[in-house]
């Protein structure tokens, strides 16, 4: 049940993105910490993404998902290698914090994956099954050229704003860039895939299951459909949709372990978008932003304050918990404190 004091903080980061004056940054910071610290998602104008290169892009999702199943089963790759197409209904997403059973939380969406490759990165020896070749579906005519625009300008704002974080966390400027100089993104493309039109439903389905994002921080373009629904500090599910020209920011497990849990990975999770008994077209865009695969995540010497939550731990240990629960069903043993609020929320409703 959504609270109806819940709101996601609008902020316009456009000093970042422009020749802003100090003054002018220095008050984005502070909205963007008490964002952090509130609420954990965000809602950002001024990011500067041309409409040109939006339109391209979604007609390339659309062109791709209306291809015939058996055809876009040709994208699949093994679970380890996070690539290509995902069928619905197989992946799950709370497994990655390692609750509920698979075979009732499967999840009703469709996917397609694409990220940074090793040889974008000449100078470090990175693992080929992490930084993996992108597919890039012969059957649509400018998806390659529409995605990568997209892929190009999602990875400008992301590391906008970690500067941004840096300033708002009393950082370096370019504190963050020796843990991102590799940094392990990954653009994934949701479609969900129930048909339009009527519906009955009997129980409760899932169209993406209750989870945090793993990495440092996630560039989310979505449709203005309702579907996606964020867990409140009060344990309450409250319903988000970006406003005209937004995208939606969350942070993810790796800055809430950096900082020592004064900004959290917020829980979100996606219903069907079904609106009045029928269901309609829903679609998303999100860019994680991981960091570097190599990198050790301790938090942060100004957030340490009576102790750590938190060990230290590598990109590369963290992600491969996360993605084993998802796409191969290997439960999490490493996420209680992300699941036990999962649970608080599943028992409140």
């Amino acid at each position: 049940m959504s609270t109806p004091s819940f709101a996601v903080p609008i902020v316009d980061i456009s000093p970042y993105v422009g020749d802003g004056g100090d003054a002018a940054r220095a008050e984005v910071a502070a909205h963007i910490d008490t964002a952090c610290s509130e609420v954990g998602f965000i809602q950002i104008l001024g990011h500067g993404i041309p409409e040109t290169v939006l339109d391209d892009f979604t007609a390339a999702m659309d062109a791709f998902f209306a291809l015939p199943l058996e055809t876009k089963k040709n994208y699949r790759t093994p679970p380890r290698i996070n690539r290509g197409y995902a069928p619905p209904k197989t992946e799950s997403l709370s497994l990655s914090l390692g609750i509920e059973s698979a075979n009732r939380m499967n999840d009703f969406f469709e996917a397609f994956n694409v990220g940074v490759r090793a040889q974008d990165y000449p100078d470090h020896a990175l693992p080929p099954e992490d930084y993996a070749e992108n597919l890039w579906p012969a059957e649509v005519s400018g998806f390659r050229s529409g995605v990568a625009g997209y892929f190009t300008e999602a990875a400008r704002v992301a590391r906008t704003l970690t500067r941004i974080f840096a300033d708002a966390l009393d950082l370096g400027p370019r504190y963050f860039d020796e843990f991102t100089d590799h940094s392990l993104d990954v653009l994934r493309m949701n479609n969900y895939a129930l048909p339009p039109g009527e519906i009955e439903i009997d129980g409760e389905l899932t169209g993406m299951g209750a989870h945090t994002d793993y990495g440092i921080v996630t560039v989310l373009w979505a449709d203005q459909v309702a579907g996606l629904q964020v867990l409140g500090h009060d344990g309450s599910w409250n319903d988000v949709s970006p406003v005209d020209g937004a995208l939606l920011v969350n942070l993810g497990d790796l800055m809430a372990r950096w900082t020592n849990e004064r900004w959290m990975s917020t829980v979100h999770r996606v219903k069907p978008p079904i609106v009045d008994g029928s269901i309609k077209r829903r679609r998303s865009a999100a860019y994680f932003h991981d960091g570097n695969i190599d990198a050790t995540i301790a938090t942060l010497p100004s957030c340490v304050g009576a102790g750590s939550k938190y060990p230290p731990v590598t990109v590369a240990d963290h992600i491969a918990g996360k993605l084993a629960g998802s796409r191969a069903g290997v439960a999490n043993s490493f996420a209680q404190r992300e699941a036990e609020r999962v649970r608080a929320a599943a028992a409140d409703a």
